[in-house]
C-alpha cells in the first residue's frame, strides 16, 4: 500500500492486526484510522488509544430505531427459518456448516 493511507474498519475486529496497525501508524505508513470494532473486544490495543491519529468509537452503526427494527425482523425470520427449514438465513462464517 502507498504511504499515508487512511484505514476504516467497521466490519469485524479480527480482520485487523492491531499490533501491525500500531507499528504502521508509528512509521507513517498509515496516516490515520477509524475503528468501531476491535481485534480482542472489549480490549483495545494501548498503542491505538495513545495515538492522536486514531478515532475509536463503540460499535454503534446500528443505533437507530429503523435499523434496530430491521434487525429484529431479520432475527425473527432467521429463527423461523431455523425452526421450519432447519437452516439459517444468515449464518455467520463460523457456523456455516451447522
Amino acid at each position: 500500500m502507498k504511504p499515508g493511507i487512511v484505514i476504516v474498519n467497521t466490519a469485524r475486529g479480527a480482520v485487523m492486526d492491531e499490533d501491525a496497525l500500531v507499528k504502521a501508524l508509528e512509521k507513517g505508513q498509515v496516516w490515520s484510522c477509524g475503528l468501531d470494532v476491535y481485534e480482542e473486544e472489549p480490549k483495545v490495543h494501548p498503542g491505538l488509544i495513545a495515538n492522536h491519529h486514531v478515532m475509536l468509537v463503540p460499535h454503534m452503526g446500528t443505533w437507530t430505531v429503523e435499523t434496530q427494527t430491521k434487525m429484529e425482523v431479520w432475527c425473527i425470520n432467521n429463527l423461523r427459518s431455523a425452526v421450519e427449514k432447519g437452516k439459517l438465513v444468515s449464518p455467520v462464517f463460523e457456523q456455516k456448516d451447522m
